[in-house]
């Protein structure tokens, strides 16, 4: 979770399209360039430890835009493929949506 919020934060396309569920990936990613990421606070995990094929991840990532504060909530689920951890989906809480 935390190398995902990395690499949205340096919009690195490649390496989250390889770390997202081939059934799940979209086909392109768009990053907004005025937004700012400013932090991640991982909530709760459910599984996903060494012996677990899928695990959930409850985190609140906070950004800008334009100087506006927004906050994604999410519950995002995982699974392993060929023995790596992808992101397979998640429900949003679109309260601190924009």
């Amino acid at each position: 979770m935390r190398a995902r919020y990395s690499a949205f934060c340096l919009h690195l396309d490649a390496y989250l399209r390889a770390s997202w569920h081939p059934q799940t990936r979209p086909s392109s990613l768009a990053f907004d360039p005025a937004q700012r990421w400013l932090g991640l606070k991982i909530v709760a995990c459910k599984a996903g430890g060494t012996g677990d094929a899928t695990g959930q991840v409850e985190f609140v990532a906070r950004y800008k835009i334009h100087g506006k504060a927004f906050r994604l909530h999410e519950n995002s689920r995982f699974c392993r493929v060929d023995g790596h951890w992808v992101y397979v989906d998640g429900d949003i809480d679109p309260s601190g949506l924009p």
